[in-house]
């Protein structure tokens, strides 16, 4: 992938867990934050899990040699994703719990001369009340799903299993919103191939918010290749394509996401799959002025904007 950007001379935004920047066992735990969060759901506690010794015993963990590759490519930069994987919305979770792994993702970034400036929030778990601790970190950005995803993300993070013992009417409405929300997953899904969500452009002058912060919103992501759709293909690149150029001509912008690890396994493909992407945007720059920016640099102009 940096090998591509740099081939195209794209930007881009890396989200890193402030786990992976540790170069072992015991310097994780030297950054790990005194107050952690008292998460209702324990499974999503991370710091109960099996961890090795360092990124040759434990890749998974640990991985200082891909974020000073990604620290030495052109126009890349690296973000926070916490330090923990932290959920902002999570039942158990606290302020104080929040402002400790951000310091904590933060120190372990500047010991290794990464000064963080924008997030993602694991599940796209933005809590309003926590942007004053991102402001005063230093944060500029963050990003969102796009508008079209939002009520299922804030109703992902609520929860709506319904509890033992609801009345028929309310048993009813619980099937009806896990129908909705399957129908919706499957017009997520087909989303990929064909328009039936517009272009998810976002406008330039939606991105700052009252308190100066930047929410660079997402507008699409690439989902991984899979055998089993191989004959769709052409539809899914022609379906980012055509947003491409519809963010061109209206001078607005496309941001692309996805997980890295998601093209760990068809590895070819998916980055074929990519390559047609950046070779579409690489047309439109030539066209019409299209530039590739990182989440840093669009917060930085629409700023400039401002002052």
């Amino acid at each position: 992938m940096l090998a591509l950007f740099e081939e195209y001379d794209v930007a881009a935004t890396w989200a890193t867990v402030g786990f992976l920047f540790a170069k072992s066992r015991q310097e994780l735990e030297e950054f790990s934050p005194p107050v952690k969060p008292s998460y209702e759901n324990h499974a999503l506690y991370p710091y109960d899990e099996p961890i090795g010794e360092d990124e040759a015993d434990d890749p998974l963990h640990f991985a200082p040699s891909l974020i000073e590759a990604i620290r030495r490519s052109p126009r890349q930069e690296l973000a926070t994703h916490t330090f923990s994987h932290y959920f902002c919305l999570e039942p158990g979770q606290t302020r104080e719990a929040f402002k400790a792994d951000l310091d904590s993702a933060l120190s372990i970034a500047r010991k290794n001369d990464v000064q963080i400036r924008s997030i993602v929030f694991p599940r796209n778990q933005h809590n309003p009340d926590y942007d004053d601790l991102l402001i005063n970190a230093g944060i500029v950005c963050y990003r969102t799903r796009q508008l079209a995803q939002t009520n299922s993300t804030t109703e992902v993070a609520g929860g709506t299993k319904p509890k033992p013992g609801l009345r028929p009417a309310a048993k009813l409405l619980a099937r009806e919103t896990r129908l909705k929300r399957k129908l919706r997953a499957v017009a997520g899904v087909l989303d990929y191939y064909v328009d039936l969500s517009g272009s998810h452009t976002v406008s330039w002058d939606s991105i700052r918010q009252d308190n100066g912060l930047c929410n660079v919103r997402g507008s699409f992501p690439i989902a991984p290749y899979s055998p089993r759709s191989k004959r769709f293909e052409a539809l899914r690149i022609r379906r980012i394509v055509e947003c491409i150029k519809r963010a061109a001509v209206s001078k607005e912008i496309f941001h692309i996401w996805w997980h890295p690890h998601n093209f760990g396994i068809n590895v070819d493909q998916n980055i074929d799959f990519l390559r047609g992407v950046l070779e579409a945007f690489s047309r439109y720059r030539d066209s019409h002025g299209m530039r590739s920016m990182s989440m840093t640099d669009v917060a930085a102009a629409v700023r400039e904007n401002y002052e």
